[in-house]
């Protein structure tokens, strides 16, 4: 009997969570699930994230979170954020993978990404200052006194400041993170992705320390002389002193990595990126694949794991059973990974296959025509994905 954490949400997030329940109940594993509200509502009455979510979490180790609706512009910042810097979860893994009959641009194409972000620092870290504020006309002078060269040039009291903090061992632990996945399920390629060649103290940090883990775990560099005068990370070397050194370590700009996506994403595996541009790159890699509604995502840290769908809310179908719960419930499938649950996730991920390859108990947005009367319902769905587990 596992205990796991199970975050409703809002929007269309009950309707996804109860589908997934369904059937990862159906896969045979006994799970005991602690039900914790945590939607807009339940977080605007009492003031933010209610202490009893994270105890629950750090309790059971594992969390399966249905979508939570997060203001723009204003309001509380992201629970998803919130999370993962409480909890440490410094580890997004976002797979995305195709699975017959979801439509795609890229159907001729075997695309199998794994999105490995980093979850605590950059541009994510929430360290902001608002434009007209007197402590924010204050760091602006403090930068502009210190700052050799480029300084701030636009009018202290007009201009909103946001930090991008990256550290070595925040760097670090990702890039171990990437490779030792990478090694355990025998993916043959790492990419780290940034904008060194601009932001050279932050990014270029980030090549430092990736080139460095690579090195320490035997990587095939695609260009050798990005190795010259870099050391593997010393607190690595004895660790992965058996690995076979058979994935690649390449690099690419996050601009020239958004392109590559779009015209070969067959040439990638797993993807290494920073948290800003993971977020952006999720939403393209998901986009490969057939979108948001088939991408399921794990965050994984010191303190447990979250797993959730990439995708919103989606307020405006609430209450419809109307949603594609596929992506919670294949996220749903990395919890089973995760748990040790390897041949109940993978049932379950044939099942879902086959549901989808099938075409006749899906949603509307996984028909060829969004408006076609044959299309099932949210728990309808699921319930035909427990009978493929139940005939199997």
């Amino acid at each position: 009997m596992y205990n796991v954490t199970l975050i409703p949400g809002d929007g269309v997030g009950p309707e996804i969570a109860e589908a997934t329940r369904k059937c990862v109940d159906a896969t045979g594993v006994k799970i005991d699930w602690d039900v914790q509200e945590c939607g807009i509502e339940v977080i605007e009455a009492e003031g933010g994230v209610p202490d009893r979510v994270l105890k629950s979490i750090r309790k059971n180790q594992v969390a399966l979170k249905a979508p939570i609706t997060t203001p723009i512009g204003k309001g509380f910042r992201s629970v998803n954020v919130y999370l993962r810097q409480e909890l440490n979860l410094y580890a997004c893994v976002r797979p995305c993978k195709q699975y017959k009959g979801v439509r795609t641009f890229f159907e001729h194409l075997p695309v199998d990404l794994v999105l490995v972000r980093e979850n605590t620092e950059d541009l994510y870290a929430g360290v902001e200052f608002q434009a007209g504020a007197e402590k924010t006309a204050e760091l602006i002078r403090a930068i502009n006194n210190l700052a050799s060269g480029k300084k701030i040039g636009t009018r202290e009291d007009t201009t909103g400041v946001s930090i991008k903090p990256m550290s070595y061992e925040g760097t670090r632990r990702i890039a171990d993170y990437a490779f030792d996945y990478a090694h355990r399920l025998g993916r043959k390629s790492v990419t780290s992705v940034c904008k060194a060649n601009i932001m050279k103290f932050t990014d270029g940090l980030w090549y430092d320390e990736t080139r460095a883990v690579a090195l320490a775990y035997g990587a095939k560099f695609e260009w050798p002389e990005l190795a010259d005068g870099v050391q593997p990370d010393a607190e690595l070397v004895g660790k992965v002193a058996d690995v076979d050194g058979k994935v690649s370590y390449m690099e690419r700009l996050i601009d020239n990595m958004c392109m590559q996506l779009v015209q070969k994403p067959e040439q990638y595996d797993v993807i290494l990126t920073s948290n800003l541009y993971g977020d952006i790159l999720s939403d393209l890699c998901a986009g490969l694949v057939g979108g948001l509604g088939v991408a399921p995502g794990a965050n994984i840290g010191t303190e447990g794991a979250i797993f959730e769908a990439t995708h919103g809310s989606a307020p405006k179908y609430k209450g419809q059973n109307k949603v594609n719960p596929t992506a919670l419930i294949l996220s749903g499938k990395l919890m089973l990974e995760h748990l040790g649950e390897l041949e109940a996730a993978a049932r379950l991920e044939r099942a879902v296959a086959a549901v989808i390859e099938e075409g006749k108990d899906v949603t509307y947005d996984m028909k060829p025509d969004r408006n076609d009367p044959t299309a099932v319902g949210t728990q309808e769905m699921a319930e035909a994905i427990c009978r493929k587990m139940q005939d199997a």
